[in-house]
């Protein structure tokens, strides 16, 4: 008989509004505090300590609008926030200030988050997305020095997700595009060319997420089905699983760092657990009275601690520990 689903380990209350995004920062800090931030519709960004389970600070920088993505800059010192102000925000957090130290127009109205990929020597590539509906543009920071413009010839509608990616055997970085007519597409940066072309999903990509080990991808849309896709040595993506739901609806998707679970945030209010390798479903948690908006697995050095939180648009952030024994 199967075991029931778990309860959440913990729950975070307190910000104010729907939570549209998760980033933890726990690697390196066993002895110290491990933190959780969290961009939410009113313009607030929560940072947590886990350990206490409140809040450390609460950063505005957005003018009340909503954020949509936070991310740190390989420190729980420095951090990355945007938001529907038009705004990248970057933050000095050091010695308990809280202060804006640069910002980025980004000139897009949409709800496409951005994506950072770390190029080693103080130097992070940004890929946001452009003032042109259909455009992403790359940016290196902390130069801010434009790097490419990507803009499709074909009418794909707007960006919807973006995910940057340095292949170990390429010198270019890639970046992963989901549009808003249902396909996914691998740019080059250096060559500003299209690799690949899928037409994934018959309604906006909502979310995607790749796994660089297995040449391997997922989205999910508004649709009652999640998508899996790998790149040949061609570069060329093609169709592998198709997984079907219950429910329509996918907000945010993503594959654990051991790469063996993925988790779905369900307009449904449930989160979905599945076995990366076959897309074989293992769980459905049910705690949220309002839709899932993100999922994130925290970074732990010790496997044992992981946990998965769940951000909704009920003002609740949600903690599991799942599978860290398989």
């Amino acid at each position: 008989m199967a075991l029931p689903p778990p309860d959440p380990q913990f729950v975070l209350r307190g910000t104010g509004a729907p939570v549209n995004t998760l980033h933890f920062c726990c690697r390196n800090q066993e002895q110290d505090k491990p933190l959780l931030f969290s961009g939410s519709a009113n313009g607030a960004v929560h940072v947590w300590n886990l350990r206490t389970r409140r809040t450390e600070s609460v950063l505005e920088g957005h003018g009340g609008a909503s954020v949509l993505w936070v991310q740190t800059l390989n420190s729980r010192d420095a951090l990355i926030s945007q938001g529907r102000d038009l705004r990248v925000c970057m933050w000095d957090l050091a010695e308990g200030r809280s202060v804006v130290t640069d910002s980025i127009l980004t000139e897009s109205v949409g709800f496409c988050q951005c994506s950072l990929l770390d190029r080693e020597g103080g130097h992070w590539l940004l890929a946001v997305p452009g003032a042109d509906m259909a455009a992403v543009r790359v940016l290196d920071l902390p130069s801010k020095t434009p790097v490419c413009t990507l803009k499709p010839d074909a009418k794909l509608g707007m960006p919807m997700c973006l995910k940057l990616w340095q292949p170990d055997s390429g010198s270019s970085p890639l970046l992963w595009a989901g549009y808003e007519d249902g396909s996914v597409s691998l740019w080059n940066l250096s060559e500003r060319s299209l690799l690949s072309r899928l037409a994934c999903h018959a309604e906006p990509v909502m979310s995607l997420d790749f796994d660089p080990g297995k040449l391997r991808g997922v989205s999910g849309s508004s649709e009652k089905a999640i998508n899996s896709w790998t790149l040949d040595g061609q570069q060329s993506l093609k169709l592998q699983d198709s997984v079907e739901l219950v429910n329509p609806g996918i907000s945010h998707l993503c594959i654990r760092e051991d790469r063996r679970i993925l988790a779905t945030a369900g307009w449904d209010h449930r989160i979905r657990l599945l076995g990366w390798k076959k897309l074989k479903p293992l769980a459905v948690l049910q705690y949220h009275t309002d839709i899932v908006q993100c999922v994130a697995f925290s970074d732990h050095d010790v496997p044992n601690k992981r946990l998965m939180a769940a951000g909704s648009k009920d003002q609740r952030i949600s903690f599991w520990s799942v599978y860290n024994q398989i």
